[in-house]
């Protein structure tokens, strides 16, 4: 009898040590990941990228009008036209996401061929003229703020002729908001739809 109820009170203290134990990991793991770690991660970004750990909010004349890493909808001929978007009703910083149709999907087949013709029409180019997969495709986000150097240059004409001005004035434009490579072999050069227009309309 004396054994059982020194094995029941031996039981015991190991789960109270093994709980003890549990408890002190949990307590110590959820102040480094949950509090020490991010706070020194936020801070070293803030130290090294300020404005990128700040949102890298663009406010030309002191009001912020958006961000450089979220897409807005352009609309009219004046200003180039970023990726379509299905992120909420479309560019909704709160809804981040893509379509999640696949490559066989018709709903995705029939909006891309809607798009093409769209893309096609508007920027005066031959029924058969190749279009950047990026001018009719959203992006895995649908907040992508790039479009392809090519899609830019495609759209150029259009913008220049609503602005009346040349078109190598817009060129212009195009390569001076022109990005390269990450670490200068990572991606494609891309331009920032949202820095353009801006500078379009003198804001930059």
């Amino acid at each position: 009898m004396k054994e059982s109820k020194d094995a029941v009170f031996s039981i015991f203290r190991n789960l109270k040590a093994e709980l003890r134990i549990s408890l002190i990991a949990t307590f110590s793991l959820a102040v480094l990941l949950c509090g020490i770690y991010p706070l020194a991660v936020w801070g070293l970004a803030l130290g090294i990228f300020p404005e990128k750990a700040n949102g890298s909010f663009v406010a030309p004349g002191g009001k912020v009008v958006g961000s450089a890493l979220i897409a807005q909808g352009f609309t009219g001929s004046r200003y180039f036209h970023p990726r379509p978007s299905a992120a909420g009703e479309g560019y909704d910083a709160m809804a981040s996401g893509g379509s999640n149709l696949g490559p066989i999907s018709q709903k995705l087949i029939g909006s891309v061929e809607e798009r093409v013709a769209r893309y096609r029409a508007e920027n005066g180019l031959a029924e058969n003229a190749s279009v950047p997969a990026d001018a009719v495709t959203a992006s895995g986000s649908g907040l992508d703020p790039h479009i392809s150097v090519r899609n830019a240059l495609l759209q150029a004409g259009r913008v220049a002729s609503a602005r009346g001005v040349s078109q190598r004035e817009i060129d212009g434009k195009i390569e001076a908001h022109t990005e390269g490579r990450d670490l200068g072999v990572l991606g494609e050069p891309r331009v920032n739809v949202l820095l353009l227009n801006l500078d379009l309309d003198g804001r930059l």
